[in-house]
C-alpha cells in the first residue's frame, strides 16, 4: 500500500508545504463572464483581485473538471499509489467532495477515500497536512487516519469577517441571511461553518470589534491548550493580516501562527479586504 494524499486549491497551502509532504492539488474554477480560469494555476490571486476591480459582473465558481480530477489520479497510480485521502473543502459550499466520489469509480487500480473538512482555506489544509504527518509517522490503516481526522474537527474551527454580504448572498453560498438581512450594510458580518454551511454567527459595527471578538470566542474554545496551530487568512490586504498575525501571537504566545490567504475561488464570495482566523488544537507541525 502506498498512500497520496490531496487537495484542492482553495486550501490555500504554501509551496513549501506542498513540496516537503507531496501533497497533490486539484484545481477550482473561477469564472469571469465566459473565460473560465483554474485558480492559481491559470490566475494568480493578484490578477483575480485587480480583475475583479474591474468587473461590473461578479464572477462564478465551479468545483474541478472531472478530466483534471481523472489524469490527477492516473498519475498518481503511475507513481505506484495504491490509495488517496483527498481531503476536500466543506460539501455544502462546493461539489468538490462529490467530485473526488464520482472519480473514484473512473480509474482503475486505485482508490479514493474522500474526507469533507466542513470547512475551507487552510484550516481545511490543516487536515492534509495532518494527513501527511501520520502517514509519516507509521500509520497506514486508511480507516484510523479518516477516523483521526474526523475526530481532529471537534477542536478545529474558523471565523470570517466580510465587509458585507452581498458576494456571499448573490452566490448562494451562505445559509441564514435573513439574520442579517436590512443591516448588512452598517455591520461587519462575522460567518462561521455550522454543518458544512456558512452561516452568520455575530454582526458587529466596526471591524476591529469585530476582530476584538473572534480572539474572544477562539480563547474560549482553545482553553490553555499547549497545541494551539492558528491561520491568519487576509483578502487582498496583507498589511492587515501582518498586523492581525502579529497581536494573535502575542495574544498566544504558545500558538504556531501562519498567515494565509483568500485566493480567487473563496475571494469570489468574501470579496476584497475580508480577513479570518482559524485554528485546531490537535498536535501539527508547520514547520517548512
Amino acid at each position: 500500500m502506498k498512500i497520496a494524499v490531496i487537495t484542492d486549491s482553495t486550501a490555500y497551502l504554501d509551496d513549501a508545504y506542498l513540496t516537503k509532504y507531496n501533497i497533490r492539488t486539484v484545481a477550482l474554477n473561477v469564472i469571469f463572464r465566459s473565460e473560465t480560469y483554474r485558480e492559481l494555476s491559470d490566475i494568480s490571486t493578484e490578477t483575480f483581485y485587480s480583475k475583479l476591480k474591474k468587473e461590473s459582473q461578479l464572477p462564478t465558481t465551479s468545483q474541478p473538471a472531472m478530466g483534471d480530477y481523472v489524469a490527477l489520479l492516473e498519475e498518481l497510480k503511475a507513481e505506484g499509489y495504491t490509495d488517496v485521502i483527498a481531503v476536500h473543502l466543506s460539501s455544502g459550499i462546493s461539489g468538490t467532495y462529490q467530485s473526488a466520489l464520482t472519480a473514484n469509480s473512473m480509474v482503475e487500480g486505485i482508490k479514493v477515500h474522500p474526507f469533507d473538512s466542513e470547512i475551507s482555506c487552510t484550516v481545511q489544509g490543516f487536515y492534509a497536512l495532518k494527513a501527511c504527518q501520520l502517514i509519516q509517522n507509521g500509520m497506514t490503516v486508511i480507516d484510523n487516519i479518516l477516523e483521526h481526522l474526523e475526530n481532529m474537527k471537534a477542536i478545529s474551527n474558523a471565523y470570517f469577517i466580510v465587509d458585507d454580504l452581498s458576494n456571499l448572498k448573490k452566490g448562494g453560498r451562505l445559509s441564514g441571511a435573513q439574520a442579517l438581512v436590512g443591516t448588512m450594510l452598517q455591520v461587519k458580518p462575522i460567518l462561521h461553518f455550522v454543518d458544512t454551511q456558512i452561516v452568520p454567527y455575530d454582526k458587529v459595527r466596526t471591524k476591529k470589534r469585530a476582530m476584538k471578538e473572534i480572539e474572544q470566542q477562539i480563547e474560549k474554545e482553545v482553553g490553555g491548550s499547549k497545541h494551539l496551530s492558528i491561520v491568519v487568512i487576509h483578502g487582498n490586504d496583507e498589511e492587515s493580516g501582518k498586523l492581525w498575525k502579529s497581536q494573535i501571537e502575542s495574544k498566544f504566545p504558545q500558538a504556531n501562527v501562519i498567515l494565509s490567504y483568500f485566493g480567487p475561488v473563496i475571494g469570489t464570495h468574501l470579496g476584497e479586504g475580508a480577513l479570518g482566523i482559524g485554528f485546531t488544537t490537535e498536535p501539527l507541525d508547520l514547520s517548512i
